[in-house]
This record gives structure tokens, C-alpha cells and sequence, in this order.
């Protein structure tokens, strides 16, 4: 596809992954890393480089044989990346600049450099490697706070909790011969993620934010989408590419932010390659990160419309990190388990086992994140349910929302006939004022789940049917909810008065049980099982009624009314 040859500083899981994508395109990639590193075994190529990515010699060596020099690690020799840039000029591209490349491998500078672009961050200082310089830090950030590397650092390595005083002799021999900086204790619920695409003009897009689970300060799990509201998500995103449109280069960044109580979001780091929160891209996305970063620094055409996001609106994925156990190769126990797991797929990245090393990945793809947990704990071995003896539950044909969880004793009365129907259904809240992404997620995503109806109950403005319809294909009946003002009058007004092309059906205030047999009948078109229910329930009702009749006609007015 291009006659280009790329150049990879760095030989890891991470280049492995990237000459993957490269051979995909049809790309040559050498590779600058030791002997049989993990990326040169899947493309031999007797140009690749034996040597280290932090030395001179070996990166000018490399950068004699490519058109485009790019990094998987950060840890490069930043001085001959920028001689060769003044040397080379248009004849060698390096993606990221060697200026974003340095000023990411000193986190301090970073942080210094992130603030000073409005970004939020963790408050932190320099620090000299002193007793009493980290004594100072104490007094003014309090204990604990964190104590780390500025260079060098790496999965959690290069970093220490001062838990007090007593703990400042310890930090200064875990992290000696380094320079520091101290970053003030950041009180988190959880730690998020977004992988972030820099073009070369400029242009950043992102994937979807993700929540990551951290042991032994290693990453373990990740979990896609994150497990947080549609507007964290959405916050995250937008830090995230105001951060990276920053900073100069093409290619993929990894951005590490903290979400705290308040519901606010701290920058916590970035990487200026492909990340370990982002490997789930691989089977859970059209564009992996590996790809899209291919792409970028290729300048090969990137999907511009959810180029970068889950393959479907209902995907949903967990990436956990295969780690090298105690006893030599244990840790293939958990990929056999994987390789019977419906949904996952494992990624070894041809490395000696060692342990707490990173052996490889696995990732779970399903239609909901209930259901990759299911298959997250048969691989761990804490499933002891077989495949047959697990309750799958069906998926929703109907879906009942509404704006308030006052509106739910309204709403109930249609759940309980579509139970009456035996027809799978979900019921949830989402407001079109105060949950706008909420809304706008639910409309555009639910036909794709297998909803075929939606039941939206609203009071007062009642905007929440009008503005789901708009968003979807799907039939949408509206409930007008009685409100303690106008009685519902004003809702049913605003939900019948639809514009011409966006229809609603709307019915009787506060009658959603109308709603929920509309929705039967809309269901009862294609599934005949739902069209034999609706006679009996019809013929129920006319029961009913010719009962009444004929008591009435027997025993006359005045007896029935006194019964």
C-alpha cells in the first residue's frame, strides 16, 4: 500500500503489535532492539538493527534505512533525534517530534508544560534528593503524597508513597540516583483512559475512554467503555484531545487521567506511542490504535466518522494483562481457559517467562459488559458454571425510559403488561435536560442492541420522546405523565404536537398501558407468537365485559351498584 519503510525504536509487545498492523498494509518495518525482540519475530528482514534505541550509533544506523522514524518507548536517545531531523530535513519524517518526545520523558516538564496549556492537573513540585527537601514536601502537601521519577519511569516503576516522615529514608533509597518531583496525594475513584490520534495536520480524534484497574501498580484490567456516565466519558475524551493537540507529531498517544468524588478530571501522564489501555482496540474496534497509528504517521486516510470507535454501538470489552507467575509458564493456564471462552481472544508477545512480567493480553468482546464479566471470571477460574448452565438473558425488544424516577409509578403499569406478554424489555431513566448524552447514546444505539420499540413517559416540558425520536428509526410511543400543575396537559400537548417527519405516537395521559400493547402490536406485525397473545388477551377483555353485562341485566342496576 506504501513504498515507504518505517523504522520502530524499540522492539517490545508494543512494536510487535505495530509491525502486525504494518503487515496488514503491507508495510515494511525494520526494527532497532535486541536480538529476536519481540517485534522482529513476526518480520524477518536482515536490515533490522541489533542494539539499543538509546544509542547513538544504532538510531543513526536505523535511520539510514527508513523514510519515517517512529518510537514504541519513550526511554530514546532525544539528541540524535533531533540531529537527524536538522540533517535529514524532508528526507526522514520522526513521529512524535523529538520535542514531544522529550518533553514527555521528563514528567515534571510535562506537568509544568500541561499546566501552562490549561490543562488540569495534580499539583506537584521539583525536589532535590534530600531528607529535607521531601521533610518541606510534607509540610506543605501533607502525607501521603507521591514521590516520583522524572525520567526513566515505567509501569509504576520510578514511583513511591511517602506515608509519613518515617517513610522519607526509604523513598530516597528506592528511587536514588534519579531526579524527583513530589505531586501533592490525589484522593481518586478511578483511574480513566483515552487513546488519542494526532494527524499530521493536526487533527486529533479519540477512542472511547476506559476505566483501567491497577495491581502492583502494573495495569490489569481495562475496562471499554468505562464504567462511568456518558458525560465523564465525554469530559474525558475532550481533555484528553485538547491535551494532545497540544503537543507536535503524528501517531497515537496514551493519556492517564484521575476521576475524583467531585466528578472532576486530572491529567495523571501521557505517552507519546500506543498504550497498554488501549490494546482492547485490537478486537473490540474497525481501527486498532496500532493501525490508526500507522496511518497517521503513513498519512494514510483515517475513517472519519467513528473511524475510532466500538465495531458496533452495543460492543463492549475488557482487556486483561497476562503477567508471568511464580512457577515458570503458569500463566498459559489462564490462556488455556481463555481459548474455550466464547468472546476472547489471546495475545502472547513471544517473551521468556518471568514473573510479573508482561507475557501477553487477553480481550472480551461481548454485546454488554455483564456478559464480558461472565466470561472474565470463567477465564480467571471463578466461574464454576458451564456454558449450558448459565441463564443468558434475552435482549430487550422493548425499551421503557423516562425522565424522573417519578414518572416510574406511570411507566410500571406498562412494564407489567409487556411481563403479562412474556416480551423482553428494559426499563431505565435518562432525561432530555439533564442527561443529554445519556439520551442521545440511548436513541442512537438501542436499534442495534435489537430494541424494536421505545416507550418514553414524560412530564411537563415532556421533551424526552420528541428528542428520542429524532435520533432514532425506531417507533417511539410517548406518555404525557400527569404533573402537579397542569394535570398532564401540557405534556400531552407537547408530545402530540410533533413537526412534520419526526413522528410520535402518543397516548392518553398517564396511560402507558396503552403504550405497552401498541408496542406488542408493533412487535405482533413480525413475531406471530405476540399476535396469538394479543387475541387472547382480546378476547379476555370482551369476557370481561359480556360477564359484567349479563350480571347487570340478571340482577339489575341498584343490586350491581350496591355489589
Amino acid at each position: 500500500m506504501d513504498s515507504r519503510v518505517v523504522g520502530i525504536l524499540g522492539g517490545g509487545q508494543l512494536g510487535r503489535m505495530l509491525v502486525e498492523a504494518a503487515n496488514r498494509l503491507d508495510v515494511e518495518t525494520l526494527i532497532l532492539d535486541a536480538e529476536n525482540a519481540p517485534a522482529k519475530q513476526i518480520r524477518s528482514s536482515e536490515k533490522h538493527v541489533t542494539g539499543s534505541f538509546a544509542d547513538e550509533k544504532s538510531v543513526r544506523e536505523l535511520a539510514e534505512k527508513v523514510d519515517i522514524l517512529t518510537i514504541e518507548i519513550e526511554h530514546v536517545d532525544t539528541t540524535v533525534l533531533f540531529e537527524l531531523e536538522k540533517e535529514k530535513g524532508d528526507k526522514l519524517e520522526i513521529h512524535p517530534s523529538p520535542a514531544t518526545i522529550r518533553l514527555i520523558q521528563d514528567k515534571y516538564l510535562q506537568k509544568e508544560f500541561l499546566i501552562e496549556k490549561g490543562i488540569t492537573t495534580a499539583d506537584c513540585i521539583k525536589v532535590e534528593s534530600t531528607e529535607q527537601a521531601l521533610a518541606e514536601v510534607g509540610e506543605k502537601y501533607g502525607y501521603p503524597y507521591m514521590l516520583k521519577s522524572r525520567t526513566q519511569a515505567y509501569d509504576g516503576r520510578g514511583n513511591f508513597v511517602v506515608s509519613s516522615a518515617e517513610h522519607i529514608p526509604e523513598a530516597l533509597k528506592a528511587l536514588h540516583s534519579r531526579p524527583l518531583y513530589a505531586e501533592k496525594w490525589c484522593p481518586f475513584t478511578k483511574e480513566l483512559a483515552v487513546m488519542v490520534l494526532r494527524e499530521k495536520d493536526g487533527i486529533v480524534s479519540s477512542y472511547p475512554t476506559v476505566e483501567t484497574i491497577q495491581q502492583n501498580n502494573i495495569c490489569h484490567l481495562v475496562y471499554a467503555p468505562a464504567r462511568v456516565p456518558d458525560s465523564v466519558q465525554l469530559k474525558a475524551r475532550n481533555l484528553a484531545e485538547r491535551a494532545i493537540a497540544s503537543f507536535s507529531g503524528a501517531g497515537v498517544y496514551g493519556v492517564e487521567m484521575f476521576l475524583l468524588p467531585s466528578g472532576e478530571i486530572l491529567l495523571n501522564e501521557i505517552a507519546p506511542r500506543p498504550h497498554n489501555s488501549g490494546h482492547y482496540t485490537i478486537d473490540a474496534c474497525a481501527t486498532s490504535q496500532f493501525e490508526a497509528h500507522m496511518r497517521a504517521i503513513l498519512g494514510l486516510p483515517i475513517p472519519k466518522k467513528n473511524g475510532l470507535s466500538m465495531s458496533t454501538a452495543y460492543t463492549n470489552a475488557i482487556m486483561l494483562n497476562v503477567l508471568g507467575g511464580v512457577k515458570p509458564n503458569s500463566e498459559l493456564e489462564l490462556c488455556r481457559r481463555a481459548l474455550t471462552t466464547k468472546g476472547a481472544t489471546v495475545h502472547l508477545y513471544g517473551k521468556g517467562t518471568r514473573p510479573g512480567r508482561k507475557m501477553g493480553h487477553i480481550n472480551i468482546v461481548a454485546g454488554s459488559m455483564d456478559e464480558c464479566e461472565t466470561r472474565l471470571a470463567q477465564i480467571q477460574g471463578e466461574d464454576s458454571e458451564t456454558e449450558t448452565e448459565r441463564v443468558v438473558k434475552p435482549s430487550p425488544l422493548v425499551g421503557i425510559i423516562m425522565g424522573s424516577d417519578s414518572d416510574l409509578p406511570v411507566m410500571a403499569t406498562g412494564a407489567r403488561i409487556l411481563q403479562q406478554f412474556d416480551v423482553p424489555f428494559e426499563v431505565t431513566i435518562t432525561s432530555a435536560h439533564r442527561t443529554p448524552f445519556r439520551m442521545t447514546k440511548y436513541a442512537t444505539e438501542a436499534a442495534s442492541r435489537g430494541v424494536k420499540t421505545i416507550i418514553a413517559g414524560a412530564g411537563g416540558a415532556a421533551h424526552l420522546p420528541g428528542m428520542v425520536a429524532a435520533m432514532t428509526t425506531l417507533p417511539v410511543i410517548g406518555v404525557p405523565v400527569k404533573g402537579s400543575t397542569l394535570d398532564g396537559v401540557d405534556s400531552l400537548y407537547s408530545i402530540v404536537q410533533m413537526p412534520r417527519g419526526i413522528p410520535v405516537a402518543t397516548v392518553a395521559i398517564n396511560n402507558a398501558t396503552n403504550a405497552a400493547l401498541l408496542a406488542i402490536r408493533n412487535l405482533a406485525a413480525f413475531i406471530p407468537e405476540y399476535q396469538l397473545k394479543l387475541e387472547e388477551y382480546y378476547a379476555g377483555i370482551e369476557k370481561e365485559v359480556l360477564d359484567k353485562a349479563d350480571r347487570l341485566e340478571n340482577i339489575g342496576f341498584e343490586s350491581y351498584l350496591a355489589k
